[in-house]
């Protein structure tokens, strides 16, 4: 029978803390070589079992979901996790969170999910904004492993995953700026690899089109969600003879990055140009002026995400599991919130 140690117990065994056992133990790279080695062998040795995963669910399955999520440090991370462990603390699992960065290649990404594997400690998977290890997770839920994927991006998969509906949400905020009489209006794109940049994106052009407008290039920018990414398409679009009368960013943090290059053109929001964000994290709410934007219901993205992987924990075989997720696409709705970015243009001839 295995013998039950504790995190605590593998520390003292191996000299080191319990954070670098558990840094071990989510394949950290910041582990010494040496270090590393030796955690694993005392882990081997000892015939380790983590106290919660001695607890087994009826039919022998462990009774701990795993969590795969990018930083915790991302804005939007918080909601969703909230979501998640709301759902998770009714039920008689435990979380287990694991972090994947897009920093990491795909090797090393795939190599924390085998861990978790082959450890037998998770019983399925909720991953957030997954990357590169889209393909294994889908590899790993056509062989029977229950996963839930959340906000999904890159080639399409067969795991069941829930989002937001980027395109509506696209639509209505570009829609809302040509109501007020905008027609040169300008959009900072996200990663073209995500599949929410994408469908933002498309939502876009949606709008344009349908009011007439072609699509013109010129008005389009590449940035990457992060912060300071709109810095360069903002300058781009400011500094152009005929510049445009409203920036649509493709996320909050980008549409940060226009209102400081605004300032330094010494422009106006939203007097000389009308900006709209898409997320609504909590710092929109409080900027000068208060952003408009769409609102993305990241609570009840994890939430239901998390209900979505128990109720594939409850199917007993992975045949059933396939037919089950046939229909198990979600996508939630969007909200634009309309506050004090936006206004009708001004002629800007003469600038």
């Amino acid at each position: 029978m295995a013998r039950k140690l504790t995190i605590r117990d593998i520390a003292r065994l191996a000299g080191v803390s319990k954070s670098t056992v558990s840094r071990v133990l989510n394949t950290k790279q910041d582990v010494d070589p040496a270090t590393r080695e030796r955690v694993l062998r005392v882990i081997e040795e000892q015939t380790f079992v983590l106290d919660m995963s001695a607890a087994k669910l009826a039919g022998g399955r462990s009774r701990l979901i795993g969590s795969l999520v990018p930083s915790l440090a991302w804005p939007l991370m918080s909601e969703i996790m909230r979501g998640i462990s709301d759902v998770v603390a009714q039920s008689p699992y435990e979380l287990l969170l694991y972090s994947i960065t897009k920093n990491q290649v795909h090797e090393e990404q795939q190599q924390v999910i085998s861990r978790i594997l082959h450890s037998n400690l998770a019983s399925g998977l909720l991953a957030v904004f997954p990357g590169p290890a889209t393909p294994y997770l889908t590899e790993l839920y056509e062989k029977g492993f229950p996963v839930v994927i959340i906000d999904d991006r890159g080639e399409p998969t067969s795991v069941p995953w829930v989002s937001a509906d980027n395109r509506v949400g696209a639509y209505a905020a570009t829609r809302y700026l040509l109501q007020m009489g905008h027609r040169r209006i300008a959009y900072i794109q996200g990663p073209v690899e995500y599949r929410a940049s994408q469908a933002r994106y498309q939502g876009y052009c949606d709008a344009l089109q349908e009011a007439g407008l072609a699509i013109d290039p010129t008005l389009i920018q590449q940035g990457d969600f992060t912060p300071t990414s709109g810095c360069a398409p903002a300058e781009i679009f400011l500094s152009m003879a005929d510049r445009p009368t409203a920036i649509f960013a493709g996320n909050d943090q980008m549409a940060y990055d226009v209102l400081t290059v605004a300032h330094k053109h010494g422009l106006r929001i939203p007097r000389d140009l009308s900006l709209v964000g898409f997320d609504d994290i909590p710092p929109s709410a409080y900027l000068s002026p208060p952003l408009t934007t769409v609102q993305q219901p990241f609570y009840q993205m994890g939430k239901q995400a998390a209900e979505l992987l128990l109720s594939l924990l409850d199917v007993s075989s992975s045949s059933a599991l396939n037919t089950l997720s046939k229909s198990l696409s979600i996508r939630l709705v969007t909200d634009l919130v309309v506050r004090d970015s936006c206004s009708p243009p001004r002629t800007v001839k003469g600038y």
